[in-house]
């Protein structure tokens, strides 16, 4: 009940924020509300106060209610799989493809050589060579929740926006090589042998698997919903799917086999992203089923509350104690700046390429800084190279996350208005003129009053 209560709370503390920030004239998106009020709810702010109100008072409390983020994360990746319609593709899938795959290897290329050099510079005491490594790799993940919601909250349009979310979809599977790639390297620079099987054999098998599995799940859904004659029951029942897809995507594996007859066996992982497998079932959906515009279009309004949740809770997630180390911010420094570097001068130089719109060679890079769960994903996983060593990585990770997540939605949103693709959005007081006028009588003696002022 107290989880319950909290998570309300936090949802009504990301609200009022919005408004304090209207009154104060902040030119923000409502992301950057939602995680401060996430961060004032958080176990770090209100929670650590003893104020008698229902904040999150640890991290434990908000493991438990972690479902609600995986359960949004997995629509925020339906949805963008209604970027991949192949009319679409048609257009920009060429550019999408090379430009995703190239901004991802440049951005771990950059940050790299940084970390290699900070490597040489100052030790191996402030920062390790595997570690270096694997940040590199991390560096290559964009977060596309954030990304998503500012495009939707200013109904942003034009070249940069079409081709933002589909490299930023891509961002999932490219990263997943990078990092497994880059991992297996650490681990032999710490000590290991290079493993061919955790290298290449296991993230192939999982994005492979993730993209079967949702085309399968895509495939079933266009099927059943010709069943219903409903929308509203057809969105249930897409909602039920997604779901069900995420409950999938949480199943993990192990096959031995034997690749000798010495009986020398090899185990190979099986597992799923369910970013990928939510894109892939929202991609095959789009393209299969002739109720998907209707359906989307619903979707979109049912799933804006749970989307604010997710980015409150993302909000008091983030741990301000990493901030105490001084090696940690220095790292975290560097890792931003080499990761900017290499998101801008890589998108800018493959869309150079492909000879894409001036705007989209200026702003795309910008609008690629904000970075996530996938990348605090990756620093789990870094554990694998020792507790030192994987909790410097995962502190890091913490460190430019939490700088990522209240700087890269504002940095998107002016991208995306410089380049044109938002629009000035009427004041405060047009709307409120526009609703008085609309509520009051025919000929009441203010009307023509407000309709100037709502006219200028």
């Amino acid at each position: 009940m107290s989880n319950l209560l909290a998570t309300a709370f936090a949802l009504f503390a990301g609200l009022i924020m919005t408004r304090v920030f209207k009154l104060l004239k902040f030119k923000f998106p409502d992301v950057t509300a939602f995680l401060i009020a996430g961060v004032c709810v958080g176990p770090y702010v209100l929670g650590a106060l003893n104020i008698p109100l229902p904040a999150f008072r640890s991290m434990r409390e908000l493991e438990n209610v972690a479902i609600l983020s995986k359960i949004a994360l997995g629509f925020i990746a339906f949805d963008i799989g209604n970027e991949f319609r192949l009319a679409q593709l048609k257009e920009m899938g060429k550019n999408a493809t090379v430009i995703g795959v190239f901004q991802a290897v440049i951005a771990t290329i950059f940050t790299d050589i940084a970390l290699i050099a900070l490597y040489y510079f100052a030790g191996e005491d402030v920062i390790p060579l595997p570690a270096a490594i694997t940040l590199g790799a991390v560096a290559s993940a964009t977060a596309p929740a954030a990304t998503l919601m500012v495009v939707r909250q200013f109904k942003a349009k034009g070249p940069v926006t079409d081709l933002l979310l589909p490299v930023v979809a891509l961002d999932d599977a490219v990263g997943l090589v990078v990092f497994a790639i880059s991992i297996g390297v650490a681990q032999a620079f710490n000590g290991g042998a290079l493993n061919i099987i955790s290298t290449i054999v296991n993230p192939s098998v999982e994005i492979i698997g993730s993209l079967i599995l949702g085309a399968l799940m895509g495939v079933l859904l266009t099927y059943l919903e010709k069943l219903f004659f409903s929308n509203s029951n057809r969105l249930s029942l897409t909602i039920a799917f997604v779901l069900m897809t995420i409950a999938l995507a949480e199943s993990n594996f192990e096959l031995s086999l034997s690749l000798d007859n010495l009986n020398n066996f090899t185990t190979i992982k099986i597992s799923f992203s369910s970013l990928l497998v939510c894109m892939m079932l929202g991609t095959i959906f789009c393209n299969l089923s002739e109720y998907s515009v209707d359906i989307m279009s619903r979707s979109e309004k049912w799933s804006a509350p749970l989307y604010a949740v997710f980015f409150v809770l993302s909000g008091a997630q983030l741990e301000l104690s990493v901030f105490k180390y001084p090696a940690v911010t220095l790292i975290g420094i560097v890792y931003i700046i080499a990761r900017c570097l290499g998101k801008y001068f890589g998108a800018s130089w493959t869309s150079s390429l492909m000879g894409c719109d001036d705007n989209v060679k200026k702003y795309l890079g910008i609008t690629l800084f904000p970075q996530a769960g996938v990348s605090l994903g990756m620093a789990i996983s870094a554990q694998v190279l020792g507790h030192e060593m994987g909790g410097l990585v995962r502190n890091i990770i913490l460190f430019s996350v939490f700088i990522y997540e209240l700087a890269g939605p504002m940095l998107t949103k002016m991208a995306l208005t410089r380049a044109g693709e938002i629009q000035p959005a009427e004041s405060e007081n047009k709307y409120r003129a526009r609703f008085e006028r609309k509520n009051l009588p025919k000929h009441h003696p203010h009307s023509s009053l407000l309709n100037n002022q709502s006219n200028p």
